[in-house]
């Protein structure tokens, strides 16, 4: 990731990208949304690894995010690799409707 990049990202929250990447209603941009979620809570955590005060319930949370990532990265790694749209999806169930007609 380049450094425009990264300070493109750090603007948002980690909890925006998080949203963002569990909800990303596009299974082909999830990776790249979970990819950036899991980059900027990375160095959320960092930051708060080198300051002192009670920061504790952000870090349960932070950890709680970072294990629902790797495990929506785990799932998405078992899927077929050509994710269908829902218009292709439609198009398809056509053309079967069609072969059983005939």
């Amino acid at each position: 990731m380049n450094t425009a990049t990264c300070k493109g990202l750090y603007t948002k929250s980690w909890k925006e990208l998080y949203q963002a990447a569990i909800h990303e209603p596009d299974m082909n941009k999830m990776m790249e949304r979970i990819t950036e979620a899991e980059s900027v809570l990375v160095i959320r955590m960092r930051e708060l690894f080198n300051t002192s005060g009670d920061n504790f319930e952000e870090v349960e949370s932070m950890d709680d995010a970072l294990c629902i990532l790797h495990a929506l990265r785990s799932s998405l790694k078992h899927r077929p690799s050509a994710i269908q749209s829902p218009s292709s999806l439609d198009n398809s169930s056509t053309t079967l409707g069609r072969r059983h007609e005939a």
